[in-house]
């Protein structure tokens, strides 16, 4: 594997959630691979569990670590061409990139969403310039529409708990006072279409996601019904994707707050979410408090997501 970004980078899903165990099993079971290779982590967005988690993955295989925050670390960088640079960015990323490439050997980019242009950031100009301009392997460790290794330690962890070979999933909008990215639902529906599970995505109108990630989910604007008989509930709040609203807050309905008595019209369903989370907002302390809420050990596969990502792409580099 050269490049991760989207689901369609994994290959065959049951083979990559195999070795996702086996590396769980063995976690330094592969040092051999990273032994003086070098990760460039790069960060345009804060970030807790995917700088952890990642980071950790690279260690237990080996690789040295670099971690930069551009934001804090690094020179403000302009990211468009043709920009006459008189302002407070003193360097452009068509030069840090090649130069960042320089000193390692696989790059990690984070890099959000901005919310100026639907196009920009449909186009993901951000990561995709790392790729053609880098010389070096990159992977997404969350993007403008995609968080692939968030959506990859989904699937192993909803693998790991399912008790029926084709669960319900229910992924449902929920309320939260800041635009957030369309990212994790957009992959985590990305994912969940190519596992072939009954997959239902829930959200008041106006919510709607773009129709390449929806895919063929079904779509229910009724929360209730749609999580009638749910095996996994994985809440989520996302912005306006449909113009004239793109990236706005439109609609902070409290009532679609995953509470225990929304819970309870599920099949005794177990709460997902990719945290960080707003409690009393996304969910009632007692739901995520529950003993059916696995937000930390899917959180803890982060660390697993990572390295098998990792690893490939270092045989990759063999």
């Amino acid at each position: 594997m050269r490049n991760f970004t989207t689901v369609n980078d994994i290959g065959d899903l049951k083979d990559a959630v195999k070795e996702a165990l086996e590396v769980k099993a063995n976690r330094f079971g592969y040092k051999h691979l990273g032994v003086d290779k070098t990760l460039l982590m790069i960060f345009f967005n804060s970030s807790l569990r995917t700088r952890l988690s990642t980071q950790k993955a690279a260690m237990n295989l080996g690789m040295n670590v670099i971690v930069l925050d551009v934001n804090q670390g690094a020179w403000k960088l302009e990211t468009e061409r043709g920009v006459i640079m008189d302002g407070d960015k003193p360097e452009h990323l068509l030069e840090a990139i090649p130069v960042m490439g320089c000193y390692c050997d696989v790059i990690g980019v984070r890099s959000f969403a901005r919310f100026e242009s639907k196009k920009d950031d449909y186009e993901e100009r951000i990561i995709n310039q790392f790729i053609r301009y880098s010389g070096r392997p990159v992977f997404s460790m969350e993007a403008a529409t995609r968080h692939p290794l968030q959506s990859f330690a989904d699937l192993i962890t909803i693998e790991e708990y399912k008790t029926v070979e084709r669960p319900k999933i229910v992924m449902t909008w929920a309320p939260h006072p800041k635009a957030l990215p369309q990212a994790v639902p957009n992959s985590f529906a990305e994912w969940m279409n190519a596992t072939g599970y009954d997959f239902v995505i829930t959200h008041p109108k106006g919510n709607e996601l773009a129709p390449e990630f929806v895919g063929n989910a079904v779509v229910e604007y009724d929360q209730a019904k749609a999580l009638a008989g749910a095996d996994f509930v994985y809440a989520k709040n996302w912005s306006a994707y449909t113009d004239p609203n793109y990236g706005q807050v439109i609609n902070l309905d409290r009532s679609w707050t995953v509470t225990t008595e929304k819970m309870a019209l599920t099949n005794n369903a177990y709460f997902m979410h990719c945290l960080p989370v707003r409690r009393n907002m996304i969910v009632s302390d007692d739901v995520i408090e529950s003993e059916r809420s696995i937000v930390i050990p899917e959180a803890a596969n982060r660390e697993i997501s990572a390295q098998v990502v990792l690893k490939r792409i270092l045989e990759g580099l063999k």
